[in-house]
């Protein structure tokens, strides 16, 4: 029998000694006069996963958020992006530890998990930005890294030139409209952890009859039945709030199980690529 999730499971990183906590705490689109409040009440809540990136200006907000609470830098686990290439590999390392020192300006800052946030800058872009988070690891800047929204296609090319490989980690678009099967099955066949952002389909869905069904089934909201589903699918949640009292009932989804039936009925609600309501890989 599966060991019984809580707010402090992990899943191991592949080829490596760290491990990812199984829900995070995303903060896209969280201003930085908010960010640093809404990553304290996550913190207090128990998450130990934060997940900012380049673009969403508010990566030394995520990391100011962590000295603030008091918590050991150790035991919080932080993510980044790197959005677009700077030129070079050392250009774009050097963007990347623009990110470090915004996070974790201490004298041996790091992050926990450094990605490549899109595959769209092309094959030379792509291979460019790898390299610098490459140099990350060796520099031991970033402890893992990954990618985002990356297809099957983009991982494999990765093998001409990786010497991380797999990327330890891929963040894409899930939730039981979008589930995105290939890329999943492919990850699961090669040991990469996966990352689920929008798992809460940003609300569109909260009154989706089957959704509904299963939320009063559980007396839950439908987004703790939505992460939930994340979790039973060992995917890894980003449930993204800036609301106090959503913030902590996101993370309040130990206390029950979705049962094969209900498991069943949201598998049947995908859509393939229209369920997407960001953008769903592409495999080629």
């Amino acid at each position: 029998m599966a060991p019984k999730l809580s707010l402090s499971s992990t899943i191991p990183l592949p080829n490596s000694k760290y491990s990812i906590p199984r829900l995070g705490f995303g903060i896209y689109q969280s201003p930085p006069d908010v960010c640093v409040n809404s990553c304290l009440t996550a913190l207090r809540a128990g998450y130990r996963h934060i997940d900012s990136a380049q673009f969403y200006r508010n990566e030394s907000e995520m990391g100011e958020a962590v000295r603030q609470s008091g918590i050991p830098r150790s035991e919080v686990f932080l993510t980044t992006k790197i959005l677009s290439a700077g030129g070079s590999p050392e250009k774009s390392y050097a963007k990347c530890l623009d990110s470090v020192k915004a996070i974790d300006p201490s004298e041996n800052g790091y992050v926990d998990l450094f990605l490549i946030h899109s595959p769209s800058a092309g094959a030379a872009k792509r291979k460019e930005m790898w390299q610098a988070l490459e140099k990350l690891v060796e520099e031991k800047k970033a402890r893992s890294i990954g990618v985002s929204n990356f297809g099957i296609g983009h991982i494999n090319e990765m093998k001409e030139y990786a010497k991380i490989w797999p990327p330890q980690v891929n963040q894409i678009e899930l939730h039981p409209w979008n589930q995105q099967r290939e890329i999943v099955n492919y990850c699961r066949d090669h040991n990469i952890v996966i990352e689920a952002y929008c798992p809460l389909v940003r609300n569109k869905m909260a009154h989706e009859e089957n959704l509904l069904a299963i939320s009063k089934k559980h007396n839950k909201t439908t987004g703790q039945i939505l992460i939930r589903y994340c979790l039973q699918k060992d995917w890894v949640p980003l449930p993204k709030s800036d609301t106090p009292s959503r913030i902590e009932s996101n993370a309040d989804v130990y206390d029950f199980e979705l049962d094969e039936e209900d498991m069943t009925k949201l598998d049947s609600l995908d859509q393939g690529e229209k369920g997407a309501i960001v953008q769903a890989v592409r495999n080629d």
